[in-house]
């Protein structure tokens, strides 16, 4: 199974499960487990072997990951389904409805919601999100075309929808603009390597890596001097406004989940730690009084390095699903 289509396949199986289920959920995971593939058809077979798709019919539950136009027409009641979306972490994404036809007297909704949700958990949470959570949700039922476009704050949004009549739906447009300082981000990937700067502006950004992972920190500048240390949840940082943090759940949001290490000072040089969580944060509080900046590299934890973890690791609070 390719990474891209891991992370994929990771949150749209909670979400189904969230949707329908239990039961529904074992059902949709026997059948993948012979053929990933059939949850999502051939179209996402190309989209993943990188051939660009910019027109295609949108499912009721979906994850687009590429520009592109995207069509949905209801062919019987539709009730519950989204679309996740989610872009390169340096990226915004721009929606742009095309053509709708629902019936929001009837009970229809198009919402479009600025990060991800899932079971109550938020993407940015709403500790690191600048709007509050009821302004966060976009209804098109309440602005109609007078809010033709939506762009997201960071490189994940997602889109909510209700249609009952057969034949009505809505065509929309996805594109992604640069993202100069990007402050929250979802790695699309298991591996890679990333800079988060924060310009002396008062906000706590955090990258999120939805994997068991090595995490290897080369760089951090807070403008104070060296040092890292474990968490200790009474004394943290000891008050002091720039930091960063790791932080490891099974979860969505990063208010929910465990501290792990604080990274309290400056220093250059590798600082390396195993996270066998589902997913790992890195999370930046930043004072603005400085400019602050940290570089790290991640890669996704074998299953022989979960089952004997050595030097810096922390596993054992996490419930690990691999």
């Amino acid at each position: 199974m390719s990474p891209s289509f891991k992370l994929q396949y990771h949150f749209v199986l909670i979400f189904l499960m969230a949707l329908r289920g239990e039961n529904r959920y074992l059902e949709l995971r026997e059948a993948t487990d012979h053929d990933p593939f059939l949850l999502f058809g051939a179209n996402l077979k190309r989209e993943l072997a990188g051939e660009p798709l910019y027109r295609r019919a949108l499912r009721c539950l979906d994850m687009l990951s590429l520009p592109g136009q995207f069509t949905f027409t209801a062919d019987r009641p539709q009730l519950h389904c989204a679309a996740f979306l989610i872009a390169e972490p340096e990226e915004f994404i721009t929606i742009h409805y095309d053509l709708v036809s629902i019936d929001c007297q009837g009970g229809d909704f198009l919402k479009v919601f600025d990060g991800w949700i899932l079971k109550g958990e938020k993407f940015p949470s709403s500790q690191d999100h600048p709007l509050p959570t009821t302004e966060r949700y976009i209804d098109f039922c309440d602005s109609g075309l007078s809010r033709r476009s939506i762009r997201s704050s960071q490189n994940v949004a997602m889109i909510f929808f209700r249609v009952h009549e057969p034949g009505n739906g809505f065509t929309f447009s996805i594109r992604t603009d640069p993202n100069l300082f990007p402050c929250n981000a979802i790695s699309q990937t298991p591996s890679g390597r990333f800079t988060l700067v924060v310009p002396h502006l008062r906000q706590n950004c955090s990258f999120s890596i939805i994997y068991p992972v090595v995490i290897k920190i080369s760089d951090l500048t807070l403008g104070h001097l060296h040092g890292l240390q474990f968490k200790n949840p009474s004394a943290g940082c000891g008050g002091i406004g720039d930091f960063v943090e790791l932080l490891g759940g099974p979860g969505l949001d990063p208010s929910k989940m465990m501290p792990l290490a604080d990274l309290c000072y400056s220093f250059h040089g590798p600082a390396q730690m195993k996270i066998g969580c589902d997913n790992t944060v890195v999370r930046m509080v930043s004072s603005g009084k400085h400019i602050n900046r940290v570089t790290f590299e991640y890669r996704q934890l074998e299953p022989y390095e979960l089952e004997n973890p050595s030097g810096n690791s922390i596993q054992e609070i996490c419930l690990s699903s691999l």
